[in-house]
């Protein structure tokens, strides 16, 4: 896959230190993606890209886990003209070496909308896709049928080793290396460089 610089000049600047993602794994590399969508029009044109690949897939829907994914998600659902909805993150405490504990449901309002439909659930940058997976669970539970996954970047083959588990094909407009590792794997942690806030 090419790299396309107008699309990679779009994601904010990589922080690094040591953080821990939502998924409960370790990395080196963080993205301030609540900047990505600060001037939406920027992203549209890679919105209607990736609307173009997942709309190949037949779909009756759009969902983007909030925040930033459901950004996208709503502008790849506007260009295909299908409905979009979202879902919303429940997190418990943290546990200190747990994997996945986030949850996403889908409002109550919205539950019945998705059933017996095609939904390509849509993301701005997936690592390990926490906010993904657990979209995806919750319109299973729905009585949905997830059957494409569509991010702008991804980062890392960590997601991707899951989603074709899953039998769920991920279109991307790009991909990066990317790390990430397990709290009881981490490099970081046995060299004693402390979490960055």
């Amino acid at each position: 896959m090419t790299t396309d610089p107008e699309l990679l000049r779009l994601l904010p600047p990589p922080r690094r230190g040591h953080f821990r993602l939502e998924s409960g794994h370790h990395a080196d590399l963080w993205l301030d993606l609540e900047r990505l969508c600060l001037r939406p029009a920027r992203v549209r044109t890679f919105a209607a890209e990736l609307a173009r690949r997942v709309g190949a897939y037949r779909i009756d829907a759009v969902c983007g886990a909030l925040n930033e994914g459901a950004f996208v998600a709503l502008m790849v659902a506007s260009e295909l003209d299908v409905e979009f909805s979202y879902t919303e993150r429940f997190a418990p405490p943290p546990s200190r070496d747990a994997l996945f504990e986030v949850r996403y449901r889908l409002p109550p309002v919205l539950r019945d909308t998705v059933h017996g439909k095609h939904i390509a659930v849509v993301n701005d940058v997936i690592s390990a896709g926490s906010a993904v997976r657990g979209t995806i669970a919750d319109l299973k539970a729905c009585g949905a049928l997830p059957v494409v996954v569509g991010t702008l970047v991804t980062l890392g083959s960590s997601f991707g080793v899951w989603a074709a588990a899953e039998r769920i094909p991920v279109e991307s407009l790009e991909s990066l290396p990317h790390t990430v590792w397990t709290p009881s794997e981490c490099p970081l942690c046995a060299a004693g460089v402390a979490l960055t806030d």
